[in-house]
């Protein structure tokens, strides 16, 4: 019972979405240690937006709206697991997601907010979160 109460503890800032997590038992030692990986994106995203899920017809039906900034927070968070560098990049692919979903950003589809973000529109954002632009 302890693992399980370990793991709703850690869990609690996810409910009902699914999470991955990994317990490591020594057996010599009979000690356990949970680890907890962080949702998916669409799941982050879906969170975000308090929707059940994205889009059926991503580009024809708009699944919700999000603002740059909690973009900006799922990319944070979903940092360590994107294969990007930069901030930036991690936002890209954030917004990849998006619009696979059918979610817009800002009021406008994801490839145009991506379009911005190269043209440095949201750099002011960026700085804020300590990316060198």
């Amino acid at each position: 019972m302890a693992v399980v109460r370990r793991i709703n503890e850690l869990t609690k800032d996810f409910a009902g979405m699914r999470v991955p997590v990994t317990v490591k038992v020594d057996i010599e030692k009979k000690t356990f240690e949970v680890e907890v990986g962080v949702p998916t994106t669409g799941a982050l995203i879906v969170k975000e937006l308090k929707i059940e899920k994205g889009s059926g017809l991503p580009g024809r039906e708009i699944a919700g709206n999000l603002s740059m900034e909690q973009v900006v927070k799922i990319a944070i968070m979903k940092r360590d697991q994107l294969k990007s560098r930069t901030l930036k990049g991690c936002i890209k692919q954030v917004l990849g997601t998006c619009l696979s979903m059918g979610v817009n950003v800002e009021g406008k589809s994801p490839k145009v907010v991506q379009k911005e973000l190269d043209e440095g529109v949201y750099d002011d954002l960026l700085r804020k979160y300590g990316e060198e632009i």
